[in-house]
């Protein structure tokens, strides 16, 4: 058989290898997918979906023909591995989709670009739209250094040790959750990070398109009634150039010390709270309090 592939332009080529185009498609609009995605979706040998029925209304109202699909998604995409890379061994042009916006952004697709690589088979993003950078874009917080942390753990107390790992950072945060944890996420955030400016983007690019601003502390106290896909971006250290107050620091001490935890433990915890204190800090002035 004549091999074929497609360069980064997404034209296609006699006798070489295969490729594989990570494809953004839209959020909800579907305006927003670029020329040059609906042209590499319409050329590619076959289209990998996480959800093929999904994909497939996509393609119907963009106008679009697939040549072929095939599922990959977080339960099969170790077993796909070798089939990919087969029809990329035969030149077949293929195009990786998520449900929506970016591959790989808390979706599968990591697995089969690694492997794709190693292989030594060419990898070729196709840009476009990311719900993470939406985000960024329309929430009105400071937009870098930032730190995406995908869909969050299922348990409270691992949402909370994982916001404690960045609450240093100085970084903006943002995170994928379901309407139904969002409540209890914006808890965990709050006593983790302590107070921060924080926007819950819902349905973006959609007719119900929201950006409900407010504070950690009243969000997690009143979450908003909302429906659809959510974005949150949590911004840094709200920092007045002065640090947190003695009186503060027991006050926030004594309310992470009611989960019981140890001395050092709970200096940690509150150094990630408050302004101007380190842990050590914090453990000398708890030891003086008693």
């Amino acid at each position: 058989m004549v091999c074929k592939r497609a360069d980064a332009g997404g034209h296609v080529h006699a006798d070489a290898t295969g490729r594989l185009f990570v494809v953004a498609t839209p959020l909800g609009d579907v305006a927003d997918l670029s020329p040059r995605a609906a042209r590499v979706l319409a050329e590619a040998d076959v289209v990998l979906a996480e959800d093929t029925r999904r994909t497939g209304l996509l393609f119907k109202r963009l106008g679009l023909a697939a040549k072929g699909f095939s599922s990959l998604h977080d339960h099969n995409e170790q077993a796909r591995l070798d089939q990919v890379l087969g029809l990329l061994a035969q030149g077949l042009t293929l195009a990786l989709v998520s449900d929506a916006g970016t591959p790989l952004l808390s979706d599968p697709g990591y697995r089969l670009v690694r492997a794709c690589r190693e292989a030594g088979h060419a990898v070729s993003p196709v840009p476009g739209p990311s719900a993470v950078t939406a985000a960024l874009s329309a929430a009105g917080l400071p937009p870098y250094p930032f730190t995406f942390l995908g869909f969050l753990p299922r348990k409270t107390s691992d949402i909370r040790r994982l916001f404690e790992k960045h609450a240093q950072t100085g970084a903006t945060l943002v995170f994928f959750e379901r309407k139904t944890r969002l409540g209890k996420t914006l808890a965990a955030a709050f006593s983790a990070l302590g107070e921060r400016e924080c926007v819950v983007a819902r349905e973006m690019t959609k007719t119900f398109e929201e950006f409900l601003p407010g504070r950690l502390s009243d969000l997690a106290a009143a979450p908003p009634e909302v429906l659809g896909e959510l974005t949150v971006v949590v911004g840094p250290a709200m920092d007045d150039g002065q640090p947190t107050p003695a009186d503060e620091v027991r006050r926030v001490a004594a309310e992470v010390a009611r989960e019981g935890l140890r001395p050092k433990e709970t200096a940690r915890r509150v150094a990630a709270r408050v302004r101007g204190w380190s842990a050590a800090q914090v453990y000398d002035l708890l030891l003086v309090s008693k």
